[in-house]
């Protein structure tokens, strides 16, 4: 949803039919069967995502998601544009691979890690953008600024999804980058992430002579920092705070603050 509203915030022209139809496909149709898919795939026991105790799947959540995909295209090849269709098709094969077990990229740290980063990022922006305005995103400086900003603001919260789930991915055959790396190493990689995410964005808006909004989105990143560190220094002291609970308190942090900061984003770009 961040990386939506982002788009949204940043579009030159939005159609308000097309944004609430994309949101709407995006959002309850495109992502929920991509997590029902994982889930049917993994069937976890272990706290994931956001449940703490997940139930088994059956095999009627695997038809559903399919036909949540495929309603998907169908709605946005008819109400948006073909390219929608086709860019929502290119996320669910992406989404496919990472967690089939014919193809499994979610074993592999770093396959999995730039399937995310790309898919989840700039993929993710561009897509929206295509949603939003029924039209390709113009491909120039500025919107590869953008776009890899996105990327790497993925790039440095995957690892914190994944720094709790070490044993039970183990357990699975996954080998993920957060475990490769450590948990002091995860928060460090996610540091550097997010460094090179502020770059970007710097640079996007500085080139759009908007250097102001770059500095009123680090007031809305600040919650998010603390908690990080003070998380860092938990960790740093026993790796069992490296848990469920801690790390969902992150998501919702960056979460409730990452919409707020683009919703307010719009505010100023199309209503001021």
């Amino acid at each position: 949803m961040p990386l939506f509203l982002f788009a949204v915030s940043q579009a030159e022209s939005v159609s308000i039919s097309k944004a609430i139809i994309s949101f709407l496909l995006i959002h309850f149709l495109i992502y929920p069967a991509s997590n029902g898919y994982n889930s049917y795939i993994d069937r976890d026991e272990d706290s994931i995502g956001g449940i703490e105790k997940p139930p088994m799947p059956t095999e009627k959540l695997f038809y559903i998601t399919v036909a949540l995909d495929g309603l998907a295209i169908i709605l946005a090849a008819f109400f948006i544009s073909f390219l929608f269709a086709f860019c929502l098709a290119l996320y669910i094969a992406a989404s496919r691979a990472y967690s089939s077990r014919q193809i499994r990229l979610k074993k592999y740290a770093i396959p999995g890690f730039l399937i995310v980063a790309i898919f989840q990022g700039a993929f993710t922006y561009y897509m929206s953008a295509v949603g939003i305005t029924g039209n390709a995103l113009k491909l120039d400086k500025q919107a590869l600024f953008v776009l890899l900003g996105c990327s790497f603001q993925i790039a440095g919260a995957y690892p914190l999804t994944q720094i709790y789930q070490h044993k039970q991915d183990l357990r699975d055959g996954v080998v993920t980058l957060s475990y490769r790396l450590g948990y002091r190493g995860t928060f460090i990689f996610t540091a550097i992430m997010f460094a090179l995410c502020n770059t970007f964005y710097y640079l996007y808006f500085e080139g759009k002579n908007s250097g102001t909004v770059f500095f009123i989105i680090q007031m809305f990143f600040l919650p998010i920092v603390a908690y990080f560190c003070y998380w860092f220094y938990l960790v740093s002291k026993n790796v069992t705070n490296a848990n469920f609970k801690n790390t969902m308190r992150m998501n919702w942090i960056a979460a409730i603050c990452m919409n707020s900061c683009f919703f307010v984003l719009i505010i100023i770009n199309h209503f001021l």
